[in-house]
């Protein structure tokens, strides 16, 4: 790998792609993508002689200018996590600040780590195909030739070759559609706005809208467009509250597209098209905060960019803090600092599974040789989040560090930045508060594994009752002094709060349990987050009538956040290890490469 980024085998110091235009056909017939990509490159030094690209698993038939010169390209041996780099060799003698379109023609492969296809059978309609893309972090090599570094960022426009009646969708504004006459159509799009390579986005299936404000609608299957357009009908708030803190949108539209359930995430925030998962879909809006989370993106991640993975906190833990701020001005601070207070126990979580002294639970970490999903985790998102409020609080409040949000995003938007320049900006901007700054533990905080240096003072009085709730639950040595009303004045985060702090506390009976189920009933909840930790909580317990729901909801659903911890719970008990393993190796074939390459980790087979 070259020193420029640990995960990628471009150096754009040398030759940096401005421009790219795609032209894909979709097969599901041979689950490949075939066609060409078109990159406009400016050379950044005298005398360039080689272009270096990242693939993986890529079919290369030629590369030539655009005029229809060929270049000489080679292909280097694979590494098992990065891919291949693409070698092409640059006209002679060409001159810093000369721009060149390269045009490749390839195929994808069947297995590329980006997309996943699935059969009708699969979708919720059950009478057409689906495929749909995921490409952070570094999945793009697998659909496109390009420098898969954060860093680098481009305009990109694309034609879309698909089979009716399937409709295709880019992280990208639609800028129309053209019928073949052959039973196919061709979609083209746009994005005007420089975009990392891992915010390319595309989704293929027999899709509905429904429009939800000015600049916004839901797209779907149509089994979920209704019930989705109901559960996000509050997503241009939620804008206009980031507007409000951060500035314009910049990206146009802001659609959401409901995915089948194996996507593997909560949410990913593609430019333009965020796509969401199907188990955010509560029927009371009171999973909207992801919402809150992937629309922050528009600025912190998207517009402002981490230089490289290692530096992954930039992205997650200024999404965090500024979801929480939108949450916050929707709501009250009280709501904004409870849900904080639930992000550290996710945070100890996290730290928990991977160890006190990995140094992948530094809000920095060193990615050398190491696949960035390997990483993945809530460090970034809450020990960012909680270093951000820290400095809030030790910098005056509010009024004087949304200011410095604000003057962040002006200064670095449409670039990336690595941790180093974040901290002299802040230094910069709080030139009159160098003191202050200085008495923070940098080093700790950046560069020490386990839980942040300080945890600052939250407001707990919305945590209180679920305190008092739980820690009665853990002492109960029997059941009379319970009644269905314990929980009838919680909110809904209060009621998963209740449940996540029982997860950190000494496991509970199986006649707890269902007695628990007997006056909550928990077990009845159509909401992902709480179903989740119930059955966390019954496995945890030793509980018999837990495994078969669990093995239900990871097969229903392939959310990593539920499905991982799920995996890793029943493979640890010894009454259930055997049927968790037999179900992982039914469904891998459907699960999110991602998903299965992972949960096999988790169950160590």
């Amino acid at each position: 790998m070259g020193d420029y980024d640990p995960t990628s085998f471009s150096d754009p110091r040398v030759v940096e792609i401005k421009k790219i235009t795609l032209d894909w056909t979709v097969d599901f017939d041979s689950h490949t993508i075939s066609g060409n990509v078109v990159l406009q490159v400016e050379v950044n030094v005298d005398n360039a002689k080689t272009l270096s690209l990242d693939t993986k698993n890529l079919s290369i038939s030629s590369i030539s200018t655009k005029e229809g010169s060929g270049l000489k390209y080679s292909l280097r041996e694979p590494h098992k996590a990065f891919g291949s780099a693409l070698d092409i060799s640059l006209p002679a003698e060409l001159k810093k600040g000369t721009t060149l379109d390269i045009q490749i023609n390839y195929s994808t492969s069947p297995n590329a780590g980006a997309l996943q296809w699935l059969k009708p059978e699969q979708t919720a309609g059950k009478k057409q195909p689906y495929l749909f893309s995921q490409c952070q972090a570094i999945h793009a090599r697998s659909i496109v030739p390009c420098q898969d570094s954060p860093s680098v960022k481009a305009p990109y426009y694309a034609k879309v070759t698909v089979k009716d009646p399937l409709v295709a969708l880019m992280s990208a504004v639609g800028t129309g559609k053209q019928s073949l006459g052959d039973g196919r159509t061709a979609y083209t799009f746009e994005q005007k706005v420089p975009t990392s390579s891992y915010l390319i986005a595309l989704v293929v299936g027999q899709l509905e809208s429904r429009d939800i404000g000015p600049r916004s609608r839901v797209w779907s299957e149509a089994k979920f467009v209704e019930k989705a357009a109901e559960e996000f009908s509050q997503t241009e708030d939620f804008i206009s509250a980031g507007e409000s803190l951060v500035g314009p949108y910049v990206w146009g539209r802001y659609d959401l597209l409901v995915l089948p359930p194996s996507f593997p995430f909560g949410g990913m925030e593609n430019p333009c098209l965020t796509f969401v998962t199907p188990t955010l879909l509560a029927g009371d809006k009171s999973l909207a905060n992801v919402i809150a989370h992937e629309i922050a993106h528009s600025w912190t991640g998207n517009l402002v960019t981490n230089k490289t993975w290692e530096h992954f906190w930039l992205n997650e833990g200024h999404t965090v803090f500024l979801e929480r701020k939108i949450v916050g001005r929707l709501n009250d601070e009280k709501t904004r600092q409870f849900q904080a207070i639930n992000g550290l126990k996710d945070l100890h979580g996290s730290i928990e599974v991977f160890g006190h002294d990995n140094h992948l639970t530094n809000l920095v970490t060193t990615l050398k040789d190491v696949d960035p999903d390997d990483s993945f985790s809530s460090v970034p998102y809450e020990k960012g989040h909680t270093l951000l409020f820290y400095l809030e609080t030790l910098l005056g409040g509010p009024e004087q560090f949304e200011p410095f949000l604000l003057a962040y995003i002006n200064k670095f938007k449409y670039k990336s930045l690595t941790t180093e320049e974040w901290k002299d900006f802040l230094y910069e901007h709080f030139k009159d508060k160098k003191a202050i700054l200085d008495s923070v533990d940098w080093d700790a905080w950046f560069n020490k594994p386990g839980m942040p240096p300080v945890i600052p003072d939250y407001d707990k009085s919305l945590g209180c009752a679920c305190n008092e709730l739980a820690d009665k639950w853990a002492k109960a040595t029997d059941l009379s002094g319970f009644q269905s009303s314990d929980i009838k004045d919680f909110k809904t985060w209060q009621i998963i709060d209740f449940l996540g702090q029982l997860i950190l506390k000494d496991p509970l009976t199986p006649d707890h349990i269902s007695g628990m189920d007997k006056l909550y009933k928990f077990s009845e909840s159509g909401n992902s987050e709480i179903k989740f930790r119930w059955l966390r909580l019954g496995i945890r317990a030793k509980c018999e009538s837990a495994v078969s729901p669990a093995l239900d909801m990871v097969t229903e659903q392939g959310r990593m956040k539920f499905t991982r911890p799920l995996y890793r719970d029943l493979g640890g008990w010894d009454q259930s290890r055997e049927r968790a393993i037999e179900r992982f190796k039914q469904n891998k074939c459907y699960m999110h490469s991602t998903t299965s390459m992972l949960v096999e980790k988790d169950l160590k087979i």
